[in-house]
C-alpha cells in the first residue's frame, strides 16, 4: 500500500526525469555523503516533531561482476519521534544499489514498519531483459525506470540550468510491484530562509495521487539548492488534516564546497 510510505516519500521526494539509459556526469554527490532531516507536523494544535530521516551514500563493488561495474549503495532510514513514535511508530529502511555511470538502480530493498503494518521487499532490476523481479512478481519495465531513492539522486546529478518556469516533466518509478507515472512541475528560482541563513534554491512541485492523504494534485513544494550539490534543503506539503514540513538539519561529506549560504540577517 503506497499510502503507508507517505512520510518517507515526502522526505526524500519522488523526483526523476525520464531519460535514456546512458552515462550521466555526476557532479552532485559522492560516496561518504550523509544528510539528516527533521520532519514536522503542523495543525490547529501546534507544531510537533514527527520524525527524522537519514540518507547515506557508500561505495559498493559487486564481487561477481564480469564487467567490473562500480555502484553506489544508498541507504535511507526514516523513524518517527516524540508523540508520533508513541501514537504511530515508524521504522522504515530503504536501500538502493545504483550504477555509478548511469545512476540507474540494479537492486532495491525495502523494510517498512509503520504501526501494525509490515512490508518487506527486494527488487532486482534486470536491465538486459527489462524486467523487475521482486519477491512476489516479475514485471516488464522501461529501460529508464528508477526506485524511490535512486530517483532523487538521479535528479540531483542532472543539469538544472535549462529548466523553464512552469514546465512539467515526466516521472516514472517502480514501487510495490507497480510502475507509476507522474509529473513534476518546475516553479521558480528564489531564496529560502533556513537555519543556516538565506539559501539560493530551485522550487519544484511533484504531482501526487489525491485521496486519503493529499487533497490537491500539487500539494507539495520542494526546494533544492541552486548549486552543484543540488541538495533537497526543505519541503512543505498540505495534507488532508494539517501540513508537513521537512528540513535539512545536518550534512557531511558533500562533493562540492557549499556555496549557497547567505548571512542570517540578510533581507530578500
Amino acid at each position: 500500500m503506497i499510502k503507508n510510505t507517505i512520510i518517507f516519500l515526502f522526505v526524500f521526494g519522488i523526483l526523476q526525469i525520464s531519460h535514456a539509459q546512458e552515462s550521466i556526469e555526476n557532479n552532485a554527490f559522492k560516496a561518504g555523503e550523509e544528510l539528516k532531516y527533521r520532519v514536522f507536523y503542523s495543525s490547529s494544535l501546534g507544531n510537533l516533531t514527527a520524525g527524522e530521516a537519514i540518507l547515506k551514500v557508500e561505495e559498493w563493488k559487486e564481487s561477481n561482476s564480469a564487467d567490473n561495474k562500480s555502484f553506489f549503495h544508498i541507504t535511507g532510514i526514516g523513524n518517527s519521534k516524540g508523540f508520533f513514535d508513541w501514537f504511530y511508530k515508524v521504522r522504515d529502511r530503504f536501500e538502493t544499489h545504483i550504477d555509478q555511470e548511469t545512476l540507474l538502480p540494479y537492486m532495491f530493498v525495502r523494510r517498512t514498519r509503520e504501526g501494525k503494518y509490515k512490508y518487506d521487499d527486494d527488487v532486482f532490476f534486470d536491465r538486459e531483459n527489462l524486467l523487475a523481479k521482486s519477491r512476489r512478481e516479475i514485471k516488464p519495465i522501461p529501460k529508464d525506470v528508477h526506485d524511490i531513492i535512486s530517483a532523487l539522486y538521479y535528479l540531483r546529478a542532472l543539469s538544472l540550468d535549462n529548466f523553464e518556469q512552469d514546465s512539467t516533466y515526466r516521472l516514472s518509478f517502480y514501487l510495490d510491484d507497480s510502475l507509476y507515472h507522474t509529473t513534476i512541475k518546475y516553479i521558480s528560482k528564489g531564496k529560502m530562509k533556513t537555519t543556516w541563513g538565506w539559501i539560493d534554491c530551485l522550487k519544484f512541485s511533484p504531482k501526487v495521487a489525491t485521496g486519503e492523504v493529499f487533497s490537491d494534485e500539487y500539494p507539495m513544494a520542494v526546494w533544492v539548492t541552486d548549486d552543484d550539490n543540488h541538495l533537497p534543503i526543505m519541503a512543505e506539503s498540505k495534507v488532508v488534516v494539517g501540513s508537513i514540513r521537512m528540513e535539512l538539519i545536518e550534512y557531511s561529506g558533500l562533493k562540492n564546497k557549499p556555496a549557497f549560504f547567505r548571512e542570517k540577517n540578510k533581507q530578500e
